[in-house]
């Protein structure tokens, strides 16, 4: 009896829901969009449902290609609008009032909590504005030797690669940029932590998986419906990884900010008040000395009252995982255009071996920060010279930007 009733409950939610969303006031101006055709109740669903992550791919560049500049999607009750005119992604990105995250980023929230990346509104502004100083040049420059040994310790691993082609750039620019992220935003070196290492990483890894898992499967948003899940359960023991271990790193660093009596965190004030600060060209950069990582930025707010623990936690597990996934895909796709481009690459080269770069980089003495920068004005003119720099904006690292539209929006067509 129980069983029948739930059954019938379900059943009317869903007509119901079906008439107020395709039928009612949005749902009538979201129809009017073209689209792929679709089902009641379910839209499109099927046609990416049990579909595999590269199928998936053609399915929304074959959405985005066939239904230009605009089209839409309907996955059971919500409706997804694809825009890409640059008329139309002016007036999102431009806006003050879209800024609203989408109800798909409510499926990271277990890991990232509600940081930069998932927040909207007043919070994402001051959170932005909190964050702020730690772009600052004189910090970023701090980290150019993390950098510099992150890129020899990739030239190593390629070359003692067990076969001459690596055939997915993906997870060897990962492991890297995954290394320097952690040591730039959290001030610890994830090749210190033995075999614990790998088992960050492999959670990481698992944990992007299981949210293109959960993204396209609707029923699965309720947080509690997906715990009593294989993946839900699955993703809880990823999460005890992750936030055991940036929570541990937290509690470290308060430690030695107490001890210290908090005198390094001062820094981050002087950038936030001095603003007309100059950037320092002659910082060596072959010294290891202690450095400010992001973490130090948020435990220096939070001694202001601005962040708590939880707050620190979800923006460098957020930064751990952005930091390291974009900057990989760029290097992927930085390199495939090389290699398509041969006469850019041979020129690239050129430049670095007449320069004297390679022998300025192999050489034991101290190197000066606007030294590098130098070479590096060479490399960036050549790109600036070629069709690359369209094409990398072209192939971007991030493949779609969601936000949820609070206001009605005017588009180009």
């Amino acid at each position: 009896m129980i069983t029948i009733i739930l059954l019938l409950f379900t059943l009317i939610l869903l007509i119901s829901n079906y008439y107020v969303h395709y039928h009612g006031r949005k749902g009538r101006l979201i129809n009017l969009i073209p689209g792929p055709s679709g089902y009641p109740i379910v839209g499109n669903a099927f046609q990416y449902l049990l579909a595999s992550r590269e199928e998936l791919w053609k399915f929304l560049i074959t959405l985005t290609d066939e239904f230009y500049p605009i089209g839409k999607v309907w996955g059971f009750f919500l409706p997804v609008i694809s825009i890409r005119h640059p008329n139309d992604l002016e007036t999102i990105l431009s806006s003050t009032k879209h800024i609203e995250k989408s109800l798909l980023y409510d499926v990271l929230h277990p890991w990232f909590g509600t940081g930069l990346l998932t927040s909207g509104g007043a919070k994402w502004h001051s959170r932005r504005k909190i964050l702020t100083p730690t772009f600052h040049f004189n910090i970023l420059q701090q980290f150019i030797q993390i950098l510099i040994e992150e890129g020899e310790n990739m030239s190593k691993s390629l070359k003692n690669a067990e076969s001459t082609v690596v055939k997915n750039l993906i997870p060897f620019f990962s492991e890297h940029t995954l290394n320097a992220i952690c040591e730039t935003a959290m001030g610890t070196s994830l090749r210190d932590l033995g075999d614990f290492q790998q088992q960050y990483r492999e959670a990481v890894h698992r944990m992007g998986e299981l949210f293109i898992y959960r993204l396209f499967r609707q029923w699965l948003y309720s947080d509690w419906i997906f715990s009593l899940t294989s993946k839900g359960k699955e993703q809880k023991k990823m999460l005890k990884i992750l936030h055991g271990f940036t929570k541990q790193i937290i509690a470290e660093r308060k430690v030695y900010h107490d001890r210290t009596n908090g005198q390094y965190l001062k820094i981050f004030k002087n950038f936030d008040n001095d603003t007309s600060a100059k950037r320092d060209d002659a910082v060596p950069v072959r010294i290891r000395r202690k450095r400010l990582a992001m973490l130090d930025l948020l435990i220096a707010a939070s001694r202001d009252g601005l962040m708590t623990d939880s707050d620190i936690r979800e923006e460098v597990d957020t930064f751990m995982f952005e930091g390291h996934d974009t900057t990989a895909m760029g290097l992927c796709f930085i390199s495939a255009l090389l290699a398509e481009h041969k006469d850019i690459q041979s020129h690239i080269w050129y430049l670095l071996e007449h320069s004297c770069f390679l022998t300025f980089m192999e050489s034991t003495e101290i190197l000066i920060f606007g030294q590098i920068q130098k070479y590096l004005i060479l490399i960036d003119s050549c790109l600036r010279r070629s069709d690359i720099v369209i094409l990398i904006r072209i192939y971007h690292s991030v493949l779609v930007h969601v936000t949820a539209s609070v206001n009605d929006l005017l588009c180009w067509k």
